[in-house]
Formats: C-alpha cells, structure tokens, sequence
C-alpha cells in the first residue's frame, strides 16, 4: 500500500520470517556510535542480538568517552568475538563526523549498512523488515529504508510516536527538512558508495539528512515505514531528540529565528556540490534553483524558492518554511 507516493508498513503483510527467504544470510552492518553512552548501551546492544535477522556485525565507533562506555563494549567483543562485535576510535568531532567517519571505513563492507545510536531500543523484526524490502528491487539503485520511532522516556516507558509524515520522499523535501532518524536507517550498498564517494568531511548538518538528500536526488528508492521500528529514548543529553510537542516544535521557531537553519541549508548546499553529478537533471536544477533564490532580493527569492518547489510535510512546517523564506532565514 502506499499513501500520496509514500509506502507504508502494509506491503510487509507478504514478507517471509527470515529464514524463510532469499535475504536471511544477507549481511548487515551496524554502525553503532557512542560517547559517555554507559546508561542505556547494555540495553542497546542487547535488542541488537535479540534481532530476527541474524547476519550483522556490530562496528562500533566510540568519540572519546570519559565513563565505562568503552569497557562494555569491550567485554561484549570478549563474549562474542571479533567477527561479531569490534570497537574503534572515532574522530572526537561530534556525532555527524562519527557516522561518517565509520560509514566510510574501506574495511567496513556489507549487503547492507544500519546506523545505530546508543541509548535506543530496536524492534525484534527491524533488520528483517528493512532487509525483505532492500533485497526487493534493483540492488544498483540508491536505496533507503527508514521508519517511525516509538518515544520512550529514560525508564523506557512508551510516551507515543514520532509523527506521521504523508507526503512524497522527494528531493524538494529532502532540501528543507528530513523525514526521518538515522537511528531507523537502513540502506543498500548503491547508496553507501555514494556516501564515501562525498567523503567523511562534508559540512553537511546531519547524516541522516545527507543520507536522505543523496538518495532521493539521484531518485533512488525510499521506503518511510509507517510502523516504528524503534523504541527512541527521549532524555537530558539527547543530540537531537524528537520534533514533536510544543516545548519542542517552540524550541525548533527559537533556532530558525537566531539563524540554525539557515546555517544547516548552507552547509547542506555546500556539501552537495560533492556529489550533485550524481543527480538525477532535474533534481540538479531544483538544487541550482533554490541555491540561487536563497542570494536573490524579496521579490525573486520568494518566486525563486516557489519554483524550486521545495516543501516541508505539514501545514505547520510550510507556514515556518514561509516565514523562514520571507525573513531571509533559509
């Protein structure tokens, strides 16, 4: 089934249990970063190994932490091994240069790669699901699963879901917002060689927005689960935490007013020019479009972005698209 262009979770009525068919030995990777993560790691690693599809590798890439975090990553490669579990450095930059640092390891090679953060709690069926549907099409075309997230407080208690986004996954979203948290991601080589092709140092304002640009501006398959593969653990020292609510959605108005995601779309734009030869021609010219219309005055801004046809998902996102184009804060 799909809703306005959009699959959701009901084309996987017909998916066999791994095990059952053709994707139950595919590898995955999973790229699992960390920083002072020593609370809810244990928990993490554990909905890992307690997955149906049970082909994986767990890298992970740890970004100089202070606490234990390190030492129970190690007694879970001293339990299971290195060829089910090894620890690395990551380049203590931040969480966006860690994924992409790891994600562009040359030793770290798969059939498919899931970006993991720490504090979360995957769903038992999450790589089976996202495998089945990767492993359905063309395995030389850009592909991405990603899914809503169950909200979870720090004792792990259900306090509802991510919202529900309806709209087609196309690149005039992608420009202006993402559909999605890495920490639902799951994408096909095609799309990994992509993503090393524009290198690990690109400015870009997060992963899992870039994964999501890259792969909807060469028009690569895109699959939005509208059931939640994760349980997304909603606390204090949270990098990016959810969008939903009014504390939240208030806090996300402050940062557009003060300049954020002005400096997230310049970034963006900048990060692209290292890999738009790979887009689609019209994609290219929606990027050129909106690039330009961004420097123009009032009047040729606002039509130029109108031409571009870039949109958020909701009539609330619009409306502070609109604003944000207006005021010069795009």
């Amino acid at each position: 089934m799909t809703v306005n262009g959009i699959s959701t979770s009901l084309d996987f009525n017909h998916v066999p249990k791994d095990g059952e068919g053709l994707t139950a030995n595919a590898s995955v990777a999973v790229l699992l970063c960390t920083r002072n993560g020593e609370r809810f790691l244990e928990e993490q690693i554990s909905s890992i190994a307690c997955q149906t599809h049970q082909d994986f590798k767990i890298y992970v890439s740890d970004d100089g932490s202070s606490d234990s975090t390190r030492a129970i990553v190690t007694a879970h490669v001293e339990r299971l091994g290195h060829e089910r579990i090894e620890l690395a450095g990551g380049p203590v930059e931040g969480f966006v240069r860690n994924f992409l640092t790891v994600s562009c390891r040359p030793d770290v090679n798969a059939d498919y790669y899931a970006w993991c953060d720490q504090d979360d709690i995957w769903h038992e069926d999450k790589l089976r699901i996202a495998v089945d549907w990767l492993a359905s099409g063309d395995a030389s075309v850009p592909a991405l699963y990603c899914s809503r997230t169950e909200l979870i407080d720090e004792l792990g208690q259900s306090i509802g879901f991510s919202s529900f986004f309806s709209k087609p996954a196309k690149f005039q979203n992608a420009l202006v917002q993402n559909i999605a948290g890495g920490n639902t991601m799951v994408f096909n080589q095609a799309l990994m060689d992509l993503i090393r092709e524009a290198g690990d140092s690109v400015p870009v304002a997060s992963h899992d927005w870039w994964a999501y640009m890259i792969v909807s501006g060469c028009n690569g398959r895109i699959y939005y689960d509208a059931t939640p593969t994760v349980r997304y653990r909603q606390h204090s020292l949270n990098c990016i935490g959810t969008n939903r609510g009014f504390r939240n959605n208030s806090k996300r108005a402050r940062e557009l007013w003060r300049g954020r995601y002005q400096r997230w779309i310049d970034n963006n734009i900048v990060s692209l020019q290292a890999i738009s030869h790979q887009f689609t021609a019209e994609n290219k010219q929606i990027l050129e479009r909106f690039s330009a219309a961004r420097k123009n005055r009032f009047v040729a801004r606002i039509w130029g972005v109108i031409r571009s046809g870039v949109y958020r998902q909701t009539l609330i996102g619009n409306l502070g698209l609109a604003l944000a184009i207006v005021t010069r804060r795009v």
